[in-house]
């Protein structure tokens, strides 16, 4: 297979950066680089029909992904998860058609295993090698198995109150791992100091271009999945908000190859009370969000203060006539007991905050009940088993 992978363009200054060595941001404005690819080339290989014949996983989309030789790939069967229709969930939430994608079933039980495949593959094909960065939990265990996978260097940057199972993931897959006493922000300053002290490469969230290529992948496998249309409504919970900005390019380039029938979804963003910096900068209409005070939520995907591609996200909410809301971390507790004893998904925290999110945007009148509602869990309840004790089942 082929990638039409041209070049880099930052999404703020539209400044074109050359792809054939590494890079991280805007070499001009410091904002978030994009790759780009020649679609008009692209469409005539990567069609409905050829689609049909290819390996479920991410890579099926390997034209618009930005590995130029498939020897480069790293890969441990990453993507094609399902989509789960929920109807008894769906009746407790009053919606009549709902579905589920289960990230939690990907190598590494959660969607970051997708940008990691990608930056990690990337990073070899550009002769890197030695990777780091900063993780709230499941993105360092996921660095941790492609640089194993791949026979490079991994540091992990992580919050010392992460979640067991991923700072004991990120450890037996050989990465460096250092606890950092504080937020994945504290962890960030300290993995850019590494880089710059050690040679480092860092592909922190949206300061690479490439972690977001594999992110999309779950635009195109939803469009695909449900015959080439999106739901009406995607609830997605937002970090650093890589799955929405990445979805939302995924639906740009399927219409520009002609892959995609219908209208684009409405995007939701959730977001825990206690750190809900893009729900805030929604609302007060900022084009930017500021970074959120003393950040607390036990969904430790979500406890991100601040996101350097806060202007791509709150754009594509507001492009698409979504919107944002938040739930309490009681809420998400009282969800993940409803959503996995309700449909055999044992959702993580991140993903229960959908499910209590939807509730609330139903209640509202935002979503109605007879949208095709997509809740994405993006990771397996398994990684969190120290929430347990008060998440107990409800039906």
């Amino acid at each position: 297979m082929k990638s039409y992978l041209t070049h880099l363009e930052c999404t703020n200054c539209g400044k074109a950066v050359e792809a054939a060595e590494p890079a991280r941001t805007c070499p001009s404005c410091g904002k978030v680089l994009y790759a780009r690819y020649d679609l008009d080339s692209a469409k005539r290989r990567l069609t409905r029909q050829a689609l049909a014949g290819r390996a479920p996983n991410m890579w099926r989309y390997f034209e618009v992904l930005p590995v130029l030789d498939e020897s480069n790939v790293v890969t441990l069967g990453e993507g094609f998860t399902p989509l789960i229709r929920a109807e008894r969930l769906g009746r407790a939430l009053g919606c009549r058609s709902l579905l589920i994608k289960d990230e939690g079933i990907n190598p590494t039980a959660s969607f970051k295993a997708r940008g990691l495949a990608a930056a990690v593959s990337k990073a070899r094909e550009l002769g890197l090698t030695a990777l780091t960065m900063p993780s709230a939990g499941n993105a360092g265990g996921a660095l941790a198995a492609y640089a194993a996978r791949a026979g490079l260097e991994a540091h992990v940057f992580m919050p010392a109150d992460a979640p067991e199972a991923n700072r004991k993931e990120a450890q037996v897959m050989g990465a460096h791992l250092t606890l950092v006493d504080g937020l994945i922000s504290d962890a960030g300053a300290l993995s850019r100091r590494a880089a710059r002290e050690r040679g480092l490469f860092d592909v922190s969230t949206l300061q690479e271009p490439y972690r977001a290529e594999g992110k999309k992948t779950m635009g195109y496998e939803i469009a695909e999945q449900l015959g080439w249309r999106m739901p009406d409504v995607i609830v997605y919970p937002t970090g650093g908000g890589t799955g929405i900005v990445g979805i939302w390019k995924a639906i740009e380039e399927m219409e520009a190859l002609g892959l995609l029938d219908g209208p684009r979804p409405r995007m939701f963003c959730v977001q825990a009370e206690g750190c809900a910096p893009l729900v805030r900068a929604f609302h007060g209409g900022a084009d930017h969000a500021e970074p959120w005070e003393n950040a607390r939520t036990l969904a430790a995907g979500m406890r991100v203060p601040s996101a350097i591609g806060d202007y791509l996200i709150l754009k594509a909410l507001r492009d698409s006539n979504g919107g944002a809301v938040t739930v309490s971390d009681g809420e998400i507790l009282d969800w993940m007991g409803r959503v996995s004893s309700l449909e055999g998904v044992f959702v993580c925290p991140e993903g229960a905050a959908t499910a209590a999110a939807l509730s609330k945007l139903i209640a509202s009148g935002a979503v109605a009940p007879d949208e095709l509602s997509l809740l994405l869990n993006t990771g397996s309840g398994v990684k969190y088993l120290e929430t347990l004790p008060t998440a107990t089942p409800s039906r």
